[in-house]
């Protein structure tokens, strides 16, 4: 497949990368003040926009659901018997792997932890009704809902790259019959300028969760005290990684690298499983799949308004707020390698794949974390509370049999997972700000390599600001303007089917 060198978007490219400097260097010369700002955001827009993200949630999953089974969901992504450019397994290793990224391991593993003190709907903490709602909140944050809000994105661009012919791997594409001929003008610009930054902040608020977890498991094997400079380091030698990755392309970097990372994690969760406390993991997640089957639209649905506990905000909100930055993204990733597939399996692939996969890490990681708490074996709230979550997960990693010598699998297992994250958003972007490139072309390797570097940037500022807060507050931020653009690719989708009427 040919390379487009020259055809860079300079508007977009410029914009992106100002919007980000003159955000991060405030940031960094008054740590405080910028904190201070930040968490004030959080708060403003959530609390005045918070039931907005708990209805586009709603609403996207259930128009997707309605796509999938009408008559459009048999239209093929390219030619009319074009088989898929991709096995079933690359394709869906590589939609897990660049929509999770290390992430996963960070909440699988102690998200529930807190909850503990705190659970949802104000139950009594360390109840069985309260043990059993925290145990599946993690699920539900991780599962139909939120791969819906990734999906989106990915049929309405896929359906105007692939079946349009719209030469463009950019948002603006999907929005084409809303925008008309402002798709590559001014209000085109805006919204992938929009979608950009968002990506750079979501992608800095994942990378600012999993990069102190490979700290954590690498201090703890090592005995080498956890610091910014190490922290730093991991984020550098990262960086590289993904730069060498997303250099090489999507077929024999991305797509090697995320076959290799689902097979040693689906290894690492059978090892768990079989050497931990297998019935009790078992019974538990049986338990909260049926849970949150039961209690879907309740959780979908609840806004806490009457003793405003701010687990809604905090959670829940933050959590679709997430998704909906890092959507579009993934949108254009699996865009480009989803040609030959139907709207059908697309939709059905990422709902079903990604929420399963994620079920997987949230019932093995995250009940053998909470069976040690239960059983007075680690005290791996007290940890979290006291210490840090990354500390916890390293020191719940250490109590497995041969847990040392797991340490060193986690870290790579999670070194890989960010790898094949930011080198699928590094590409993503590159192809953001590349004018026109054709389903055989790929953006410039310089200019790939380019946004690998510049992905760093703003994780080592929110890490300088320190803070779980100042991550989730950042998450939310980005995402309020693109909620608004989630509308117009569903209302452009929409209009660009029944004015096809292929089917």
């Amino acid at each position: 497949m040919s390379e487009n060198k020259l055809n860079i978007d300079w508007v977009v490219f410029v914009s992106t990368i100002s919007v980000v400097v003159g955000v991060c260097i405030p940031l960094v010369l008054a740590p405080e003040w910028g904190s201070r700002i930040v968490n004030s955001a959080l708060e403003f827009v959530t609390h005045k926009f918070g039931v907005l993200y708990i209805w586009i949630s709603i609403a996207t999953l259930i128009f997707l659901i309605w796509l999938a089974v009408s008559r459009y969901g048999a239209l093929r992504l390219g030619d009319e018997n074009e088989p898929p450019q991709f096995s079933n397994f690359s394709w869906a290793s590589m939609i897990f792997c660049a929509g999770i990224g290390s992430s996963l391991i960070y909440w699988a593993t102690i998200e529930w932890a807190f909850y503990y003190s705190k659970p949802p709907l104000n139950l009594e903490p360390g109840t069985t009704e309260a043990i059993e709602w925290i145990a599946s909140y993690g699920i539900f944050h991780w599962g139909f809902t939120g791969w819906a809000l990734y999906c989106l994105p990915a049929v309405a661009l896929s359906y105007a790259y692939h079946v349009r012919g719209i030469p463009y791997l950019r948002i603006s594409a999907a929005c084409e019959t809303v925008l008309g001929k402002q798709m590559t003008g001014p209000i085109g610009r805006c919204i992938d300028i929009f979608v950009m930054v968002g990506l750079i902040g979501a992608a800095a608020t994942s990378l600012g969760f999993s990069t102190p977890v490979i700290s954590a498991v690498m201090s703890q094997f090592s005995g080498i005290q956890e610091s910014f400079a190490m922290t730093f380091f991991i984020l550098l030698i990262l960086s590289i990684l993904f730069a060498l990755s997303v250099y090489i392309g999507i077929e024999k970097g991305i797509k090697r690298l995320s076959n290799i990372n689902t097979i040693l994690a689906l290894g690492l969760l059978v090892f768990i499983l079989i050497a931990g406390p297998t019935v009790f993991i078992l019974k538990l997640g049986t338990n909260s799949l049926g849970h949150i089957f039961q209690n879907y639209i309740k959780m979908s649905t609840w806004t806490d308004p009457v003793s405003s506990s701010g687990f809604v905000e905090s959670w829940t909100i933050f959590y679709w707020a997430w998704w909906i930055a890092l959507g579009p993204y993934v949108g254009i990733f699996v865009t480009k390698i989803s040609r030959g597939r139907t709207i059908r399996e697309l939709i059905f692939g990422m709902l079903g794949y990604g929420s399963l996969g994620c079920a997987i890490f949230f019932i093995v990681l995250g009940n053998y974390a909470l069976y040690l708490e239960l059983n007075e074996l680690l005290p791996v709230v007290q940890i979290v509370e006291k210490q840090s979550p990354e500390i916890a997960i390293a020191k719940i990693i250490s109590t497995l049999p041969f847990g040392y010598w797991i340490l060193p699998v986690v870290g790579i297992i999670a070194l890989i997972f960010s790898a094949t994250t930011y080198d699928s958003a590094s590409y993503t972007l590159a192809a953001g700000a590349t004018r026109n490139l054709t389903a055989k072309e790929h953006p410039a390797r310089w200019h790939r390599v380019f946004w690998a570097f510049a992905l760093s940037i703003t994780p080592i500022t929110l890490l300088f600001l320190g803070g779980l807060k100042t991550l989730q507050s950042a998450t939310v931020i980005v995402s309020l303007p693109l909620m608004f653009i989630f509308v117009l690719m569903a209302i452009s989708l929409l209009r660009s089917l029944q004015q096809d009427r292929r089917v």
